[in-house]
């Protein structure tokens, strides 16, 4: 090769003759140059940062209509002054939710033609707010097809100019005239929907409690641009997906515990008359009075005959589970969790609990298929139910569908624009610095142990997997919820035992690893960050996984604002807890906000009186200049594509690889 001829394209010839089929001659790879170029200078979409949904499906889908109050602020820079607070909020409640609020219009407006055309002409300015960010290119994917060419028309025309005005009129005055009003209104609210937020971060546990995470995951499906660092609950149900045995019985004890069975047998045609039949018979004459599910006031399931049906159920499958934790855990000594908690430490003669030499009383003495001599053995009728019941796990089409999208999507964690993202915690040792773990022989610490122990999960559910490590790996997800060195538990213990069984709240103690004393160090979260490779001026750890109780003062901003909790209890079950519902980062051009949501009280309000959910912000951090898309991870992409070019250009116009008409 030529010595005149630069390194890197000497280097890269490969590269730049694959290149080439893309872009045959100068004029393509200029005009691509140009292109990038453009791109690198446009501001920075707008990342939204969720945490804990828990089920909660109602809450988190109204957040995202309305991009965590960013769609309502928008429509008050643009009409504020035009328009009254009822039609602020009407358009408002028109966008979050079309379908639904255009039945009430329909039903409720004498004048439709007239209201189309007004509400056309506002929702294009409201949407063309929205785009101006974005490319024609990137609007353009966004558009649905049978309205595409009319939509980008609208957007890129402006009304006021006296030349193009009745060229933008007799566009919507056609869109009406042929009866594609409320489609194309349902189209155009669609596409702000879709723009509003250009990257979904979820940072763990969709699943449990709430009613309707099978209704997130199917959103989840049809969505672009959004990934999910996996949360202790959400591994639970791959676990049960998988046919891990203790986490199918730990998924059915939460379910019922909180009342919620709509995602197993609705979402999941998970088959529960098995587990009822059972626990009627076993438990018929005993009053469950530890077991009575977590309902809240009001809820429909709350009669007298489904709650005993319930607290019987939920007793079963906890007998259960016990059983077939001592099973694991004698199968993984490696593991070291320990006996304490089990059955085996209840005189059943006396109805007490003995730990260290003393005897605490028993909350519930009434074991029937519990055998003395031998508490973990499972009663043949146990034994069967467990085997039904991993059958309907392991059937369940929609169930396995929505793990697969949590693994196409998902990791343990990852780093983005100078974001450090995981659900829980790094273990790490007591002087602060990061723990070795033990995975199959093997010892991990930081990133490497994140990594390993989301390649071991993927294994689980993987077809070419030999027979060992694919039972290994199923077991694994119990460990991963509940075992010490867990990045997605991170305590000595779980006192699920204790909990149910014994009065003392000493003994319920669940002491935390040395992660959650050292989160608002600093120095200790400047060596995670350098750990995992994350560079830039502005970098952070952002997790989720313990409730910020706001109302009692804490700060979600931590480490002189280089860690931020993000879970503010978008379940119900945490609202006493934390004071508030939920948290969305949002990390825009000018830096992040946080918003702190107040609770929402059900779609159907929302549209049948406009009810948004109250959201007051918090400024984080704030950028000194506004950030393009050069100075993100896509932007030092389209770099290097920018600088491939310039290489390819080079062999062009030295006549290295000739060019081609197209």
């Amino acid at each position: 090769m030529n010595s005149f001829i630069p390194e890197q394209v000497e280097r890269d010839m490969r590269l730049l003759q694959l290149m080439s089929k893309s872009f045959p001659n100068i004029e393509r790879a200029s005009s691509e140059i140009i292109n990038l170029e453009a791109i690198q200078n446009l501001p920075k979409g707008t990342e939204h940062f969720v945490a804990d949904i828990h089920g909660e499906h109602q809450a988190f889908l109204h957040i995202l209509r309305n991009a965590s109050g960013n769609i309502r602020r928008k429509v008050n820079e643009l009409f504020g002054e035009t328009l009254t607070a009822d039609e602020i909020r009407d358009l408002c409640t028109l966008i979050y939710y079309p379908e639904q609020k255009m039945e009430i219009v329909e039903a409720q407006e004498s004048d439709l033609a007239t209201w189309y055309g007004r509400t056309l002409f506002r929702l294009v300015q409201v949407c063309r707010s929205v785009t101006s960010k974005y490319t024609r290119s990137k609007v353009r994917k966004a558009l649905p097809i049978q309205y595409a060419y009319i939509i980008e028309e609208l957007l890129h025309e402006n009304p006021f100019d006296e030349d193009k005005d009745a060229y933008f009129g007799r566009i919507i005055e056609s869109i009406v005239h042929t009866g594609q009003g409320t489609n194309f209104i349902v189209a155009i609210c669609q596409v702000i929907h879709a723009l509003s937020i250009d990257q979904l971060h979820i940072l763990g546990d969709i699943y449990d409690r709430g009613p309707g995470a099978h209704i997130i995951m199917d959103y989840l499906l049809h969505r672009q641009n959004f990934d999910v660092q996996w949360g202790n609950h959400d591994c639970l149900w791959m676990g049960a997906a998988a046919g891990n045995d203790c986490c199918i019985a730990t998924v059915l004890r939460l379910s019922l515990r909180y009342g919620n069975m709509a995602t197993l047998e609705d979402g999941y045609g998970i088959n529960l008359l098995p587990l009822a039949t059972f626990a009627m018979a076993t438990y018929g004459d005993d009053p469950c009075t530890c077991f009575q599910p977590h309902l809240l006031a009001g809820e429909a399931s709350s009669s007298h005959v489904d709650v005993r049906l319930m607290a019987q159920m939920h007793k079963a499958i906890t007998i259960i589970q016990f059983k077939l934790e001592h099973r694991m855990k004698e199968a993984h000594p490696e593991w070291r969790m320990g006996s304490r908690g089990t059955l085996d430490y209840v005189d059943y003669v006396r109805g007490t609990y003995t730990l260290d030499g003393r005897d605490y009383e028993m909350r519930d003495t009434l074991f029937p298929t519990v055998d003395p001599l031998h508490p973990f053995e499972l009663s043949g009728k146990e034994a069967d139910l467990v085997d039904k019941l991993r059958h309907s796990f392991r059937v369940s089409d929609k169930l396995q569908k929505h793990i697969r999208c949590l693994f196409q999507h998902g990791c343990m964690y990852k780093v983005c624009n100078g974001n450090l993202l995981f659900h829980a915690s790094i273990p790490l040792n007591e002087d602060g610095t990061m723990k070795e773990v033990e995975l199959r022989g093997e010892r991990y610490s930081g990133k490497d142990l994140m990594h390993h122990i989301g390649m071991m999960m993927r294994s689980a559910f993987q077809n070419d997997t030999p027979d060992d490590e694919r039972r290994y790996a199923c077991d694994y997800f119990w460990y991963l919820w509940c075992g010490p060195d867990s990045p997605l538990f991170d305590k000595d213990r779980m006192t699920t035992f204790e909990r149910y069984f014994l009065a003392d709240k000493a003994l319920h103690a669940e002491k935390k690893g040395y992660y959650y004393i050292y989160r608002d160090n600093p120095q200790v979260c400047e060596a995670i960050l350098d750990a995992f490779g994350v560079e830039g001026q502005y970098r952070h750890i952002i997790n989720g996984h313990v409730p910020v109780h706001a109302s009692q003062g804490e700060n979600p901003v931590k480490a002189g604002g280089k860690l931020m909790v993000i879970d503010g209890g978008f379940s119900a079950a945490y609202h006493k807890t934390t004071g508030i519902a939920g948290y969305t980062l949002v990390y825009h051009s000018r830096g992040f906000q946080l918003i702190q949501h107040e609770p929402f009280q059900s779609t159907a309000e929302a549209v049948r009186n406009g009810t948004d959910i109250k959201s007051s912000t918090q400024i984080v951090e704030m950028t000194g200049h506004r950030m393009r898309v050069r100075d993100t991870d896509k932007g030092r992409s389209l770099q290097q594509q920018i600088e491939d070019l310039y290489n390819l250009l080079y062999a062009y116009r030295h006549g290295l690889i000739p060019e081609q008409q197209g």
